[in-house]
């Protein structure tokens, strides 16, 4: 049976099978808060990290190795599925879902970040973005509605708006242009969403400009919507400023709907979040890392190519119990590495997303027993001191 469709002009929000549920908040002087986030494919522990599956794969594992590190929700991006399989071929497999063998939660981005990002030769007007593809040159238009559509078809669970997303570093006079741009977008998002099933976010921009960013806040959540995010942080600026503008912007967001950091972050990163009050992140810096031969561990960062560990029998980390660490050591990771073997990528991305999804349910359990503040500042002086013991080591 097709889904009902709203009228011309009509801007009411759908109601949202996306609803989010708040079970705890921390009692030691932070704003963390364990919540649940219940979606037509399953529900969500929050605080969460999401690995990236850009273009329909988080890349180097499958969707059963992702099972295994029990990801809640991945994500992938308007962008990219657009300009390749196409979201029309997407839609005829059946959705998603169904093309990539994924039975858990979606979040689809909008493509704004990687319009501005990636593209050639964009222009930003009133209608959208026309720029030209970053892989053949073809020019196209992404408008408020095409994304909605595109993200429509695709079919996931969550549904980004389509925003801008300027650097920091932009001057005042075109943030306030961008800001206000941003929130006519989002009306139009709203009156082109129409699918039950794909519940639209709403994503809040500024900079690190406080007064902006309590601005557009107010703006955008005076939309009633199934959730909000924060964009346009970890876009140049030091970590101590992007903390200092999320512990000022997370609590503009409604405390009963579910606040999303995207693009974010470092381990670190993400523990500060938690500690502001965002229930939800994302970032491509674990699988990246991993084809890099950089990975997480409780002792800080092992660049595994590096020579010292060519006779070193030890797992990557001691106290992991991945798949990777629980099966091969350090010499053998490096050498799979220096001779530049697939599976050196594969076996490095099942440990950085197990010691991030790892880390996301420590997380929870330390709120759900009220002792985070002190989780977070331990971990925090823990990071500090394995960094600064990595770098005297060089």
């Amino acid at each position: 049976m097709a889904e009902p469709r709203k009228e011309k002009g009509d801007t009411r929000v759908p109601p949202s099978l996306v609803r989010y549920e708040l079970l705890h908040e921390d009692a030691s002087g932070t704003r963390a808060r364990r919540g649940r986030l219940h979606t037509p494919h399953g529900m969500v522990e929050t605080p969460i990290f999401m690995p990236v599956g850009t273009v329909g794969s988080v890349k180097g594992v499958g969707p059963d190795e992702l099972l295994t590190l029990d990801a809640q929700i991945i994500l992938g991006n308007t962008y990219h599925l657009m300009l390749r399989p196409g979201d029309d071929l997407v839609g005829e497999m059946g959705g998603l879902h169904r093309f990539i063998s994924w039975d858990r939660p979606m979040l689809t981005d909008s493509g704004g970040f990687q319009v501005f990002s990636l593209a050639e030769k964009r222009k930003i007007t009133e209608e959208g973005a026309a720029f030209q593809s970053h892989l053949d040159g073809r020019h196209i238009l992404l408008t408020p509605e095409r994304s909605i559509e595109i993200q429509e078809t695709l079919g996931a669970d969550i549904i980004m708006a389509f925003d801008e997303c300027p650097p920091s570093t932009e001057d005042r006079a075109y943030m306030e242009k961008s800001l206000a741009r941003t929130t006519r977008w989002l009306q139009r998002c709203v009156k082109a969403w129409s699918r039950e099933r794909s519940s639209l976010f709403g994503i809040v921009q500024g900079g690190l400009n406080k007064d902006l960013r309590k601005a557009h806040a107010e703006e955008v959540c005076a939309v009633d919507l199934p959730g909000y995010a924060l964009g346009g942080f970890s876009v140049g600026e030091t970590p101590e400023a992007m903390h200092e503008g999320v512990a000022f912007s997370a609590p503009l967001l409604p405390r009963d709907k579910p606040r999303y950091l995207m693009g974010v972050g470092t381990p670190v990163d993400l523990v500060t979040g938690v500690e502001h009050g965002v229930d939800m992140f994302d970032c491509v810096l674990p699988t990246r890392c991993a084809r890099n031969g950089l990975l997480f561990t409780s002792e800080g960062k092992v660049v595994i190519r590096n020579a010292t560990y060519a006779k070193d029998p030890r797992p990557a980390d001691p106290a992991c119990t991945c798949y990777t660490c629980r099966t091969f050591s350090r010499a053998y990771l490096r050498h799979l590495f220096v001779a530049g073997e697939i599976l050196a990528m594969r076996l490095n991305t099942l440990h950085n997303l197990h010691y991030f999804l790892n880390l996301m349910k420590d997380v929870r359990q330390a709120i759900a027993e009220d002792r985070y503040a002190a989780f977070a500042r331990d971990f925090r002086e823990r990071a500090r001191a394995q960094e600064a013991e990595r770098t005297r080591s060089k």
